[in-house]
């Protein structure tokens, strides 16, 4: 064949494409759910930062050697076998056959051990796990062992952790990147593929499906199981007005709304058009996180006050209203799950301004004013902060509440500058309950100084109990040393929980298979 005879039949194939797409309009648009998330997407590094936005992103185009499942279970994903020493020190793993990142390029023992040292250079629960770790070395391309210094049954809980931080696994050339520093590069080996030509932040990130991704053979279940993108692309559209949303939703022009006003939610139960989805059964818990290392939050007795002087109702209320959206809970770890008591904590959150005062006084707090950041733009957190500024004036602190977007929070909130020169002395945010089930995983309770989440909070005798936590096995004596753990946290606060709560998601009624799971995934769905 000619070479001009080639090019006419490739352009002819091209016309004729493009009318079949034009004639078959809704096939394109079954192939492609778009959906609005709970924020803008504009950091891609799911190790630089907690973000849940970035950490969605990372499920679509990352995938990781273990995964939690819709029963709590840790179970393999990239890991097709493993095993462990006779004396608990030497874990050995094998990766699944035909795993590809997305440069098509094998994933190697040499990938995964770049991955888990960035990862665990960052992570609060990665950092207690490598404080055990002696050597991580491949086997072979698929194979690799973590050497021990002292047994630790943090193992497949760290491994298969489910939310921020992921250990989501990357090439070497780019998990090789300081964990200080956000990676350039957005190569993963997932069911998705990010299409960051098309990555517009403000207005939409694209995911198409990775046509060679092998998904394991079991049902997908939480974040763990057969990860099968059953639609062709899926963008996230950002529309920052929730009433716009929904009504984009309602017309069909949109197929989920990730989260959805409170307010609308009654409307929308009686629209026959669309569907509630609670896809977090656990639910989420406020906290109000502190930076110790500034005044006047540099002086624990300053940060006790605040269990006085706060209430968790008036947050919760703010926010979500009815009842049946929230629930009070003195605990710091979540109520319903099994570390969850309310020791020492019977007499807090109660509004208590006159002992909130004193405590300020004794502690000899001079006015400085708090630097309170206030994100504007996500419902679930809107409210929040000027809730916070006005029961601190109440019990005598001042307040400077600044606002701004969440994105420009997650990245203001990184820096260790003075609060008057960029800096700031505290903010709100909300963790998955999976997130923080116990003294090792809750990344808030890290207290190792400088590696530390920000906040930066520094106490030996707290990072003592978190270590004595992560060498016991026995659930009893886990139980009292989390309870040892809420006790310091009342002397050396690092952060103070705010309460629980749950919201469904809004889907279109053709929209089918959404996973049940910490974190919303995309892997299973389907659009009729």
């Amino acid at each position: 064949m000619s070479a001009s005879s080639s090019l006419k039949r490739t352009a002819i194939g091209a016309v004729f494409a493009a009318a079949m797409l034009a004639l078959c309009p809704s096939q394109a648009q079954q192939n492609t759910l778009k959906v609005v998330m709970h924020s803008d997407l504009k950091i891609v590094d799911p190790i630089w930062t907690t973000a849940y936005i970035t950490r969605n992103h990372g499920y679509m185009i990352y995938d990781t050697l273990f995964a939690m499942d819709a029963k709590g279970d840790i179970k393999p994903q990239m890991v097709g076998k493993y095993g462990v020493s006779a004396d608990n020190l030497t874990w050995t793993f094998t990766l699944r056959d035909g795993l590809m990142f997305h440069d098509d390029k094998p994933v190697t023992s040499e990938d995964v051990i770049a991955s888990l040292k960035r990862w665990g250079a960052k992570d609060s629960l990665g950092q207690k796990l490598m404080s055990f770790v002696k050597e991580m070395k491949p086997a072979d391309a698929k194979t690799f062992t973590i050497s021990l210094n002292s047994p630790t049954g943090l193992m497949l809980q760290a491994l298969g952790k489910p939310s921020s931080n992921v250990p989501f696994i990357m090439p070497k050339r780019i998990a090789d990147t300081s964990p200080n520093e956000q990676i350039k590069e957005y190569v993963g080996s997932g069911p998705f593929v990010f299409k960051a030509d098309e990555w517009k932040p403000g207005d939409k990130a694209v995911y198409v499906k990775f046509a060679k991704y092998r998904a394991r053979s079991e049902p997908a279940s939480g974040v763990a199981g057969g990860k099968l993108a059953k639609v062709e692309r899926v963008e996230w559209r950002w529309i920052p007005d929730a009433q716009t949303a929904v009504n984009a939703l309602v017309a069909g022009e949109i197929d989920m709304v990730e989260d959805p006003l409170n307010d609308l939610l009654p409307a929308l139960k009686k629209n026959p058009s669309v569907k509630l989805f609670d896809g977090n059964p656990l639910g989420n818990q406020y906290t109000f996180r502190f930076n110790v290392l500034h005044k006047p939050f540099d002086n624990p007795k300053i940060r006790q006050a605040l269990f006085y002087a706060f209430n968790q109702e008036d947050f919760l209320k703010a926010v979500h209203g009815e009842k049946e959206f929230y629930q009070v809970c003195k605990a710091l770890f979540p109520c319903g799950t099994p570390l969850s008591s309310t020791r020492g904590m019977e007499d807090k959150y109660e509004s208590n301004f006159k002992k909130a005062r004193e405590l300020l006084q004794e502690a000899g707090y001079d006015g400085t004013p708090v630097v309170l950041m206030h994100s504007t733009d996500l419902t679930v957190l809107t409210n929040l902060a000027p809730v916070a500024k006005s029961l601190m004036e109440r019990a005598g602190f001042k307040v400077d509440m600044q606002s701004m977007d969440w994105q420009s929070l997650v990245a203001r909130r990184s820096k260790k500058d003075p609060p008057g020169a960029g800096g700031w002395n505290a903010f709100l945010t909300s963790w998955v309950s999976a997130d923080v089930l116990n003294p090792v995983g809750a990344g808030f309770l890290n207290a190792s100084c400088d590696k530390a989440m920000f906040g930066w909070p520094c106490d030996e005798q707290m990072e003592k109990l978190r270590d004595t936590f992560a060498r016991e096995t026995d659930a009893g004596k886990q139980k009292a040393i989390a309870e040892q753990v809420q006790q310091r946290l009342i002397e050396y606060p690092t952060h103070i929980p705010l309460g629980q709560w749950k919201k469904p998601q809004v889907l279109r009624k053709n929209i089918d298979g959404n996973v049940v799971a910490p974190v919303t995934v995309f892997w299973n769905v389907t659009k009729k």
